[in-house]
């Protein structure tokens, strides 16, 4: 029996394992890195133990400090959550070889499906089918280069190790793949310390569609259903649900079945994902003919340890998969297959400090206020992060997930929605608007998703809205601080009430606003009319407005010079505009600056030289991903102010461009 578990992991999956954990009377040992000293995680568990510095190699990564943890607490398990070590074949026979108990599959099983052309190689053998590519050893740029003209474009270069995304980049000509394999090898390469990537056909409107298995140690495979994970950006989740629409329970059947093949070939125990790409077009004829046999859909890869995405089917099925994880460790023997049912339909929406509008941009900053719904019906929260935590740029953006289960796909979606409305999160920007904005969009309410959806919609999901008057009117009163108590004569003068123009902005657009506050009233002259405003109440970031005869209630979040302002799950900021910082920015629109605090891993650049609008400058990485700098426009490198292995702040500049003269810019 396990009683004492150290979770070699963090956030919000630490603070998940830790919840069962307690149920099941087991003790909890925390790990935790300098930039977690006081993360949820850390607060939740029994104990916890310092590995080390933010970077994840001196800390989660470091197989010797966190057996060393272990062997200082008493632990007699380990559990990995997702991410850092929990796919490491060698950190698996490292706790085995401690006469520790490893809450994962066998290191052989890790190590199968861990490389991506093994693993191809092997479902091949035990008849699943696989994407046509090139799996091979030899990563000679030009043989690299010739597959993918064998395979035929688009085609997808992805790491050979790992997943989530990262190394993986889409190809759609013979001209980009040079520069697409370089990016996708010098993130996997930061990601899994391996740059190795194999080369596969892309699939048109694919459907990201995956089975939940476990196996025990007595030989017994089972699967818990599918999950659709389609709704992707930058092939990352974003929505995921369980069971996936749209399918026949024939083609539900082959797709279980190839996954339980897929599990079996390799001895597989614990918990494990089988995951395949689904041609979304054959699904729906498939729907449309039901007797057609099923096909279309070719095994992706197997994530070797609990899915981010496991809640869904948690709620589906009535089981606790970390249980099952933790029992299959000790032992125990799985249920039968025919035991396991399903009920209704579940849907997670993954919460990320993260700015849509400007390509999903990672936030960092302290998260406050922070209120999340816990006690809506069919609705559950895992979350990373309390009110007042922080996000830092070493480790993954994600705040939480919110899961709503309800007895049809349609009350799913719907409380789902009411969730997102109910959530308040300020002090820094997140997705909520654009998941509101994602569960309402047409083509994925009526269940026609696939892995491009999302880009395809572009600014339709991604652009915050407009602001109209009201908008206009609340952010200008709080950044000019009109919204503070007003007596009858607050904000007047000897002549009439005082007037107070501000220039607002919303990405590239300005909205000129005139403000008067006469008592309770705040009336603005904005570009769409004018607009009169009662100030009901005010408690803390939230304020009630009348309107005509309207009550609308809102939160106001305010970071320095920014208000964002959360009416149900929308949301829109503003920015007070300050001539002097204007005419700066303007006077240094030569400058490319870093987005975000991270590590330069690539300059390609060197001072005098030309180059075109759109060229990469620079590579930075931050939370586990490489973001690209580009040129804004042709010109002359004048100064490279970085180095490559260097860490850079927001705002930093990395590369100034020789300045325009007046011919130019007209030119």
């Amino acid at each position: 029996m396990i009683r004492r578990l150290l979770i070699a992991n963090r956030g919000e999956i630490a603070v998940r394992i830790a919840r069962t954990a307690r149920v099941r009377g087991v003790e909890t040992v925390a790990v935790y890195s300098d930039a977690d000293a006081d993360a949820l995680h850390v607060r939740v568990c029994d104990r916890a133990v310092r590995l080390g510095p933010a970077a994840a190699a001196e800390s989660y990564l470091s197989v010797a400090r966190v057996l060393a943890a272990a062997a200082g607490t008493g632990a007699d398990a380990i559990h990995p959550g997702y991410g850092f070590l929990s796919e490491n074949a060698g950190f698996a026979e490292a706790v085995i070889a401690a006469g520790l108990t490893w809450i994962g599959p066998p290191p052989t099983a890790i190590r199968t499906m861990g490389a991506k052309d093994a693993a191809k190689r092997a479902m091949e053998a035990a008849g699943v089918p696989v994407v046509p590519g090139y799996h091979g050893e030899d990563q000679d740029p030009s043989l690299l280069a010739a597959e993918a003209g064998r395979i035929g474009y688009p085609v997808l270069i992805k790491a050979a190790a790992g997943g989530g995304g990262k190394g993986m980049r889409r190809v759609d000509r013979p001209e980009e793949f040079t520069e697409a394999l370089a990016r996708a090898q010098s993130e996997a390469a930061a990601s899994f310390g391996d740059d190795q990537v194999l080369v596969e056909k892309f699939v048109q409107n694919p459907r990201h569609i995956e089975v939940q298995v476990f196996g025990d140690s007595h030989g017994r495979v089972i699967h818990l259903f599918e999950r659709d994970c389609s709704a992707q950006r930058r092939h990352q989740k974003v929505i995921e649900e369980a069971p996936a629409p749209g399918l026949t329970p024939a083609f539900r059947t082959a797709l279980t079945e190839a996954a339980l093949r897929a599990a079996a070939a390799v001895g597989y125990v614990g918990a494990g994902t089988v995951e395949f790409v689904a041609d979304g077009a054959a699904i729906v004829a498939q729907g449309a003919e039901p007797d057609t046999p099923p096909g279309g859909f070719y095994f992706l890869e197997m994530n070797t340890r609990l899915q981010v995405e496991h809640p869904v089917t948690e709620a589906i099925t009535g089981l606790d998969l970390v249980a099952l994880q933790l029992d299959v460790a000790e032992g125990a023997a799985l249920p039968a297959q025919e035991t396991v049912t399903r009920t209704g339909h579940a849907i997670e929406a993954r919460l990320y400090a993260e700015d849509p509008a400007r390509g999903f941009l990672p936030q960092t900053g302290r998260v406050a206020p922070l209120a999340l719904p816990q006690d809506l019906p069919g609705v559950r929260v895992d979350a990373g992060l309390a009110e007042g935590d922080a996000v830092g740029s070493a480790y993954d953006p994600m705040i939480g997930k919110i899961i709503a289960h309800g007895t049809d796909r349609a009350q799913a979606l719907d409380r789902l929605v009411a969730a997102l409305a109910a959530t308040d999160l300020g002090g820094l920007r997140g997705n909520t608007g654009f998941l509101g904005r994602l569960l309402d969009h047409a083509p994925f309410r009526e269940g026609a998703i696939h892995t491009g959806m999302i880009a395809a919609a572009g600014e339709a999901l991604t652009a915050e809205p407009m602001p109209g008057p009201v908008d206009l009117a609340l952010a200008g009163a709080a950044l000019t601080g009109l919204l503070s108590t007003a007596g009858p004569l607050t904000h007047w003068r000897a002549w009439g009430p005082a007037t107070t123009p501000v220039t607002l902005r919303q990405g590239d657009a300005e909205y000129p606003v005139a403000l008067c506050r006469t008592g309770r009233d705040l009336i603005a002259e904005t570009p769409q009319g004018q607009t009169t405003l009662e100030i009901v109440a005010i408690d803390g970031t939230r304020i009630a407005i009348r309107e005509g005869g309207m009550i609308r209630r809102l939160h106001l979040h305010r970071v320095a010079q920014s208000v964002t302002l959360a009416e149900g799950a929308q949301r829109l900021t503003l920015t007070l505009e300050d001539p002097a910082a204007v005419a700066a920015q303007e006077s240094s629109g030569d400058q490319i600056l870093a987005p975000l605090p991270g590590l330069v891993r690539h300059v390609s650049v060197a001072p005098g030289q030309r180059v075109v609008a759109g060229a990469v400058v620079a590579v930075i990485e931050a939370m586990k991903m490489e973001h690209s700098l580009r040129t804004p426009r042709d010109g002359t490198v004048a100064e490279v102010l970085v180095g490559e292995g260097s860490q850079v702040s927001e705002g930093a500049l990395i590369v100034a461009l020789e300045a325009e003269t007046p011919a130019e810019r007209t030119s």
